[in-house]
């Protein structure tokens, strides 16, 4: 079954849960559309991709600098790069390992706070 889920976290998509890292995870969603240039679901070729794999693909094989918007080229790849990995740990699936809100804000204004590692995101979907 293929979910794509737009902004919404997996605990209130799949099962209707709140919780109060919903809106963690849907601000991560937007970062990474952000930095990016692109949609939560785009045409790649001949198939759809899905937002949330493609960052997760290239941040797990060390090209997230590759999904950087050209229009972003003027700016600090390293500060593109912390706000994909802060994305990523936004958008994880089980919402423990979620930040909160304010550990987000804190992370984007403190370039010298070190960043957890982030796991697979929810709604991981390979491609191969």
């Amino acid at each position: 079954m293929i979910i794509n889920s737009g902004y919404m976290a997996p605990e209130y998509a799949l099962q209707g849960h709140f919780s109060i890292k919903l809106d963690v995870f849907s601000f991560g969603v937007l970062v990474l559309e952000i930095v990016t240039g692109k949609k939560n679901s785009f045409r790649n070729g001949d198939h759809i991709e899905h937002l949330l794999s493609h960052a997760w693909r290239n941040w797990r094989e060390g090209t997230a600098q590759d999904i950087i918007d050209p229009v972003l080229s003027s700016g600090s790849a390293t500060e593109m790069i912390r706000c994909i990995h802060i994305g990523l740990l936004c958008i994880q699936e089980n919402v423990a390992d979620r930040p909160t809100m304010a550990s987000v804000v804190l992370m984007l204004s403190s370039s010298s706070l070190r960043l957890q590692i982030p796991s697979q995101p929810a709604f991981f979907m390979s491609n191969q």
